[in-house]
């Protein structure tokens, strides 16, 4: 099982709550997933009419597909269940947050999931704090791993 993620994520966002749907796909886009050629930059994910879309989220075109291949970014609908969707929905109209993909792998049974996040935006000096203590817990890592100094 091969996971693709997300990196900007946590880097961008405060993860509240994750999510595993289902995404409804072509045939075109599935090898295209398998192969790892897919790109999360941009991408979010939507409630619209009782359904949850992700948008902006691109999967290349596979090379050996014929002419009927798919679009590139075209909005995939993703399978939730109504409650999940319900508390999607409300977090993001009365909170202010977004929705946002995770990560996107192929389970067991041969399916193609997606997890999204209820998630908050940081703010620059957030951004930057984290990279500090990111920084400092790598020193101290290397500190203890090299005895010597």
């Amino acid at each position: 099982m091969r996971t693709i993620t997300n990196r900007r994520a946590t880097h961008e966002y405060y993860i509240e709550q994750k999510y595993e749907a289902g995404i409804s796909l072509k045939g075109s886009e599935i090898k295209s997933i398998r192969a790892g050629k897919v790109n999360f930059r941009d991408s979010f994910a939507r409630v619209k009419d009782g359904e949850c879309w992700l948008m902006n989220f691109h999967i290349s075109p596979w090379e050996k597909a014929s002419y009927s291949n798919h679009d590139p970014e075209r909005p995939r609908r993703l399978l939730l269940h109504k409650h999940e969707i319900r508390r999607m929905k409300t977090k993001v109209e009365e909170q202010g947050m977004t929705l946002i993909p995770l990560d996107i792998y192929i389970n067991e049974q041969g399916r193609c999931k997606l997890t999204i996040a209820v998630a908050k935006g940081k703010k620059f000096y957030d951004k930057r704090e984290a990279l500090q203590k990111k920084d400092m817990a790598r020193e101290k890592a290397r500190a203890l791993s090299n005895p010597e100094n």
